[in-house]
């Protein structure tokens, strides 16, 4: 087969040749989720914000005390939760456009889901840690 019959056979229309690829199939999944998570990181931020400036002056038992209260621990577990998926959603997208070694890409994406997990699990025992002791 020559150059110019493959040319001919592959007359295709674009689309066609594209579905089920790349960001058709899973991209936008991954776009909405990293904007859903956004999103809530605003209103979670906000209620972080506040909390901690409330908190400012207090003393030791007083902080312990406000993050005891059953829905600022639940919504700091949502907070330390949101936080590393964003993260590592955005932290993906930033190795997969610009490291092109494909092992390094791997490796560094398993380690920063592992650091993630690591983080996240960290966080939430904290929070329970304080809100679940007298």
């Amino acid at each position: 087969m020559n150059a110019k019959s493959a040319v001919v056979k592959d007359r295709r229309h674009p689309l066609k040749a594209a579905r089920g690829l790349g960001s058709a199939k899973y991209g936008v999944g991954h776009w909405w989720t990293q904007r859903v998570t956004a999103a809530a990181l605003v209103g979670l931020g906000i209620w972080f914000v506040i909390l901690v400036l409330g908190l400012l002056h207090a003393d030791y038992a007083s902080a312990r005390a406000a993050v005891a209260k059953p829905w600022n621990a639940l919504l700091l577990i949502a907070f330390v939760l949101t936080v590393f998926w964003h993260a590592v959603l955005g932290l993906q997208v930033v190795v997969e456009d610009y490291v092109h070694t494909r092992w390094k890409e791997v490796v560094l994406l398993v380690a920063i889901k592992f650091l993630a997990v690591l983080g996240a699990l960290a966080g939430v025992l904290a929070v329970l840690r304080i809100a679940l002791t007298p």
